[in-house]
C-alpha cells in the first residue's frame, strides 16, 4: 500500500499538538494535493518539496499525491511541515524503510536544495515529544534551542539526506548538544548606583522579597528608573524549571529565542505607546505579548498613566490570575503570564507637584485628570505606591556615602524567600485569600488596629488582604513569625494614593 504515516507537531500558543502526516500515492494524473486546513505557507511546501526531492536526485513519484494533516480542524502554519511531507513521500514510493517512522517524530522547512532551515518553536515540540516518548529531528539550526530539553533521542540534521541515511541505517544522525559558557552569565546593574532615596530602596528590597507589584510616584529624574532596573539583579535566579516555561515562550514569539540568555530573568520595559495586542498578545497566529515574554520576570511601565486606558485596564486580569486568554471567534488561546509589576509616573503633569526644586505649572483639575487615567480597580492590584522624592544637591554630590549594593540586598530578598518556600511553597504576593488565616497569622491588637486603617481609609477588602501580605514580607525580612503591629503601620506607609492625606 503506498500510505506512509510521519508524526510532526504544530504550534498552538506554547503547545505542540501533535499531527499526523499521511502521504498517499494513487493512481491517476499526477496531482500533489496538500488537505487538513493548511495555511499558505503550508500549501507552498508543495513547491519546496518537489524541487528539494528532486535536487537531492531522488524520484518525484508522477502519482496523484494526498498528503493529510490531521486532525484537520487544527490550524497549520508555517514550514515546519516540509520535512515530514517530504519523508512521507518518499517512505510511500518506498524509497525510504517505513519500519523506523513511528518512533520518531520530524519537523524543519526545507530549501530547495534540501538544506533544513530553522523554524520558530521547537522547544515546545521538544517537550511534547519527549513526553510522548519518540524520538525528534530537528534542523541543525535549532540544535541549541533544542538541547536545553535534556534527552539522548533529540537529532540536529543539516540535510535532508542525512535524515534519510539515519532512517536507513547508514549514517547516524548527531545528538543535541548544548554547550553553557560564561556568556550565559548575566551581568545586573547594581542598586549601588542609586543614591539617597532610602524609603524608594526599602520598598523596592521588600516588592523583592514578596514578589509584590511596585508603582513608584515621583518628579523626573529622582531614580524612579534606575531603581526599577535594579529590581532583577535583587531576585533569586531562575530554577531550570522556570527557565524552560520562559524559554518556551520566547521561542514561539515574533523576535526568536537566544539561547545564550535562556536562564536570563525576563525584564521587559515596552513604551508607552504600545497598544494593547502588543501588551497582552494576539495576531493571527496568536503571538504573546510583552505580558507573556515577562513570565516568571518584571514588566516595567515607564510613565503609566500616558498609556492608553485600555491597555492599562487590560493587566487588570493577568496581575490576578497570572495568564491571559485570547479569544477569538475561531480559536481561543491561553498564554502564561505570571509576571511582577513595576511602573513608574510623575506627580502631575508637568512633573514637579510637591518638588522643592521647581514650582508646579498644574492646576488641581489637570492633576485629578492626570491620575483618572489610572483606574482604581487596577490601583488596588498594585500593592505598593511609593513615593520618590527630588534629591537634594548635596546628596548627589556626596560620593562618599555608604550605600548597599544589590549582594547585599538579594542575600537578605534569597534569605525571605527561602522563608516563604518553606512555609507555604510560594511567594507572598501569590497567596490566596483562604490561605492568609494559615500564613498570615494576626495577633488581636494587630487586627485591631488593622480594622481601625479600614474604617479610616475606607480601603477595599482586596486593599486589605494585599497590606496583609505585604506585612507578611516585612516580618520575613525581619526574620519575626507573627505579625505585629509595626509590620502593619510599615506596610500602610507604602500605599501613599490610598491615604486621605495624600498629598495627590
Amino acid at each position: 500500500m503506498a500510505l506512509a504515516i510521519i508524526y510532526s507537531r504544530a504550534s498552538s500558543g506554547i503547545t505542540a499538538p501533535l499531527v499526523t502526516v499521511e502521504a498517499h500515492l494513487s493512481y491517476g494524473l499526477p496531482k500533489f494535493n496538500i488537505v487538513g486546513l493548511p495555511e499558505a505557507a503550508v500549501k507552498e511546501s508543495r513547491d519546496r518539496v518537489r524541487s528539494a526531492l528532486m535536487n537531492t536526485h531522488f524520484e518525484f513519484p508522477a502519482r496523484h499525491i494526498t498528503v493529510n494533516l490531521a486532525p484537520a480542524d487544527l490550524p497549520k502554519e508555517g514550514g515546519r511541515f516540509d520535512l515530514p511531507i517530504a519523508l512521507g513521500i518518499l517512505a510511500a514510493s518506498g524509497q525510504i524503510p517505513k519500519d523506523k517512522l513511528s518512533q520518531y517524530e520530524f519537523t524543519g522547512e526545507l530549501a530547495l536544495s534540501g538544506e533544513l532551515r530553522a523554524v520558530r518553536g521547537v522547544l515546545p515540540v521538544v517537550l511534547e515529544a519527549k513526553k510522548a516518548g519518540r524520538s525528534l529531528v530537528v534542523p541543525y539550526a535549532n540544535s541549541e534551542e533544542a538541547a536545553l530539553v535534556k534527552a539522548d533521542n533529540i537529532f540536529a540534521a543539516r540535510h535532508l539526506l542525512e535524515v534519510c541515511a539515519h532512517l536507513k541505517g547508514e549514517k547516524f544522525l548527531p545528538t543535541c548538544e548544548f554547550f553553557q559558557t560564561d556568556e550565559l552569565l548575566t551581568i545586573h546593574l547594581d542598586l549601588e548606583d542609586v543614591r539617597g532615596q532610602p524609603f524608594a530602596r526599602r520598598a523596592l528590597e521588600i516588592a523583592a522579597a514578596g514578589r509584590h507589584s511596585l508603582l513608584f510616584i515621583g518628579p523626573p529624574g529622582t531614580g524612579k528608573t534606575m531603581l526599577a532596573t535594579r529590581l532583577p539583579g535583587l531576585l533569586p535566579p531562575l530554577k531550570e524549571e522556570m527557565a524552560l516555561e520562559v524559554a518556551a515562550i520566547a521561542s514561539i514569539s515574533s523576535n526568536g529565542f537566544d539561547c545564550k540568555k535562556w536562564l536570563s530573568l525576563p525584564f521587559r520595559s515596552p513604551h508607552h505607546t504600545s497598544s494593547s495586542v502588543a501588551l497582552v498578545g494576539g495576531g493571527r497566529p496568536p503571538r504573546p505579548g510583552e505580558i507573556s515574554l515577562a513570565h516568571r520576570g518584571v514588566l516595567f511601565l515607564d510613565e503609566l498613566p500616558e498609556f492608553s486606558r485600555q491597555v492599562l485596564e487590560s493587566l487588570r486580569e493577568p496581575l490576578e490570575s497570572g495568564s491571559i486568554t485570547i479569544s477569538r471567534a475561531a480559536f481561543q488561546t491561553v498564554f502564561p503570564a505570571h509576571f511582577q509589576l513595576i511602573a513608574a509616573m510623575n506627580p502631575c503633569p508637568c512633573g514637579y507637584a510637591g518638588s522643592p526644586l521647581r514650582p508646579c505649572q498644574c492646576s488641581q483639575d489637570q492633576i485629578r485628570r492626570y491620575f483618572a487615567k489610572i483606574s482604581g480597580p487596577l490601583l488596588d492590584r498594585i500593592d505598593m505606591q511609593v513615593e520618590v522624592p527630588a534629591l537634594a544637591s548635596e546628596v548627589l554630590a556626596d560620593t562618599g556615602a555608604f550605600r548597599e549594593g544589590s549582594a547585599l540586598v538579594s542575600a537578605r530578598v534569597n534569605k525571605a524567600r527561602l522563608t516563604q518556600q518553606t512555609r507555604q511553597q510560594k511567594t507572598n504576593a501569590e497567596l490566596q485569600v483562604n490561605e492568609l488565616e494559615e500564613f498570615c497569622f494576626l495577633e488581636r491588637a494587630t487586627q485591631d488596629l488593622l480594622a481601625q486603617i479600614m474604617k479610616k481609609f475606607n480601603f477595599s477588602a482586596r486593599v486589605y488582604h494585599r497590606i496583609i501580605k505585604l506585612a507578611r514580607t516585612i516580618a520575613d525580612l525581619g526574620g519575626v513569625e507573627i505579625i505585629c503591629n509595626e509590620h502593619i503601620s510599615e506596610a500602610l506607609t507604602y500605599r501613599c494614593l490610598d491615604r486621605v492625606n495624600s498629598v495627590y
